[in-house]
């Protein structure tokens, strides 16, 4: 097998993360290429389409949820993502047993001894008048039938795990805060969610490989993992095997990816990107050493939006005053000081819609 060093692997990374070039695409066929958006902080999803499309218009992706087009709902890694309603229909059930694992390895003493399928059944019956509720108005509800879990631990199985919901508009929608309110995500879309597959075959499963190796590839089997938070998709990845091609990497792992998926040659040049906290560009992996150091793995966890110089974090940012403050990592080389002032300029204009273009670049630490 050829050998990928980590900076094939990273231009292979911004290629399909649409990070080398900003993409000409609708907003709605970019979402449905990165496989979705990781949004539990609402406007971040804004920011990495600005930082991956050319002449994004944030009233698109506005336009989008308000139209149902696209919805913010638990999904991969139990975290809310923003999908398409296409996916959210077919992935949701695939991701039904992740999901009621993940909130009963956080809640397991306080769920002890529920019955979790009654459980659901109550929620879906409350939530079937299609009246959006908070996760505390869904808690309070059943709090006299399972008064022992307490709010929290009841309010997020329902609304996390057991009833596939969707948070509805203003949530998410550009420069609007709203608080979360759920309604199930069958009745908001009008549409039913595609049943779980027979056993024996795991189409969705063989379908989510492919959409991650193209939107994140080449890429270990437990980058795939790491990616979705599913377990049982070797099976997957056996059947679909025979279509991909294989890699190593530097440190003897194999690599799969779709045959005809770009991998640019390791010199070419990348440009300053800025990206949102929580960008599936950097969590989408178990290795990120393609695109962050080490030292710094842990920053992406904590939220902290992180600046690519040449393809790597270099810096993180945030907005303090209408300015858009980057703190670097490491020294930046003239150019590319300039490059994160210019690119750190376009997005205080984009966030200010034109009212500021100030950026304040840190002294290197």
């Amino acid at each position: 097998m050829s050998v990928l060093g980590t900076r094939a692997l990273n231009r292979a990374t911004l290629a399909r993360q649409l990070l080398l070039a900003r993409a000409r695409l609708p907003v709605l066929d970019a979402v449905a290429h990165l496989g979705g958006m990781q949004a539990q902080e609402p406007q971040e999803p804004f920011v990495g389409l600005w930082s991956r499309l050319h002449a994004f218009d944030p009233s698109g992706l506005s336009d989008l949820l308000t139209g149902r087009a696209v919805v913010r709902t638990h999904l991969m890694r139990r975290t809310v993502h923003l999908v398409t309603a296409d996916d959210a229909l077919a992935w949701r059930a695939r991701h039904d047993t992740m999901l009621r694992g993940r909130v009963l390895g956080t809640y397991r003493r306080e769920l002890d001894g529920v019955d979790l399928d009654a459980l659901a059944a109550a929620g879906r019956a409350l939530l079937a008048d299609g009246e959006p509720r908070s996760t505390g108005e869904v808690a309070r509800a059943l709090a006299g039938r399972w008064p022992e879990p307490g709010p929290r631990a009841l309010g997020e199985m329902v609304i996390a795990a057991l009833v596939p919901v969707v948070q509805t508009p203003p949530r998410g929608l550009w420069r609007t805060k709203g608080g979360v309110r759920n309604v199930p995500l069958s009745s908001w879309l009008g549409r039913e969610i595609a049943p779980p597959s027979p056993k024996g075959c795991d189409p969705v499963g063989e379908a989510l490989v492919r959409r991650y190796l193209a939107a994140y590839g080449p890429a270990a089997s437990a980058d795939l993992r790491a990616w979705c938070g599913l377990t049982g998709l070797p099976a997957a990845v056996a059947s679909v095997r025979g279509e991909l091609v294989s890699f190593r990497d530097e440190r003897g792992r194999e690599l799969l990816d779709l045959p005809d998926a770009p991998r640019p040659d390791p010199d070419t040049p990348a440009p300053v990107r800025f990206l949102p906290s929580f960008d599936n560009a950097v969590l989408g992996y178990h290795d990120r050493t393609r695109i962050i150091d080490d030292a710094h793995r842990g920053l992406p966890v904590t939220g902290a939006r992180v600046v690519l110089v040449d393809g790597r974090s270099a810096a993180t940012w945030n907005v303090r005053d209408g300015a858009v403050v980057v703190t670097p990592l490491r020294g930046f080389r003239p150019a590319d000081r300039e490059a994160v002032a210019e690119q750190g300029q376009a997005l205080a204009a984009f966030l200010s819609d034109g009212d500021s273009r100030r950026v304040e670049v840190a002294p290197p630490p």
